[in-house]
């Protein structure tokens, strides 16, 4: 799997996905300015969390208009695979790439410790490392964790299979426990929790691992 990694003013996860991806691909993994026109060619692009642009107002709608992330749909247009992680997942909904919004948590208070969460479909590339299980641990940190979306919006993404991952124990207040979903034709995720930051025994666990490396035995 040829993957690459978006880098935005601020960013701070940017770099820990690159090495979570290298080690699980054994692959260089290429790495994208947010004003960049032209996308490398790979199967994966990981947009990732981590305070861009400061993490001031409406962080993920300006990064949404980033010049790089034109290219990002075109890329989910022909098919290619996009992971969007924390405040990743924010800009994909602020980019049209999946529905809903990510406001402030409920209590309004960040929110920074591991999360138990059910791999809610099991049946993604996305998930294919958690075949043997139905449950991960990851950590979450964010102030904007919460999903929202309309009624319609939510039946339709639980009926077509679109909610990949699921709180266990809600941190944030999100809509159904929401904590990670997919686009209509399945090739782009969004979700809070960062898996990039459970991949090395060293960091406190491994199940973030098993998404990279089942991602690239899915992608080849």
């Amino acid at each position: 799997m040829r993957a690459a990694v978006i880098t935005f003013p601020g960013s701070n996860c940017d770099r820990d996905l690159a090495v979570a991806l290298e080690a699980a691909t054994g692959r260089s993994v290429r790495r994208v300015w947010h004003a960049d026109t032209e996308l490398p060619d790979v199967d994966l692009v990981g947009v990732p969390g981590g305070f861009s642009f400061g993490d001031y107002l409406r962080c993920g709608a300006i990064s949404a208009r980033s010049p790089v992330m034109d290219e990002v749909r075109r890329h989910a247009d022909r098919g290619g695979y996009v992971l969007g992680i924390c405040n990743g997942f924010q800009i994909l909904t602020e980019a049209g790439l999946l529905p809903g919004a990510l406001v402030m948590n409920a209590g309004l208070k960040f929110v920074c410790r591991t999360v138990e969460l059910e791999v809610a479909n099991g049946n993604t590339p996305f998930t294919a490392g958690y075949a043997a299980t139905g449950s991960v641990r990851l950590p979450v940190a964010h102030h904007e964790g919460n999903y929202v979306a309309d009624g319609d919006t939510l039946d339709r993404l639980e009926g077509e299979g679109r909610v990949i991952f699921r709180y266990r124990d809600n941190p944030n207040g999100a809509a159904r426990d929401i904590a990670g979903i997919t686009n209509e034709r399945g090739n782009v995720l969004g979700m809070m929790p960062h898996p990039e930051r459970a991949a090395d025994p060293r960091l406190g666990g491994t199940d973030g691992m098993k998404l990279f490396q089942g991602l690239a035995a899915a992608l080849g």
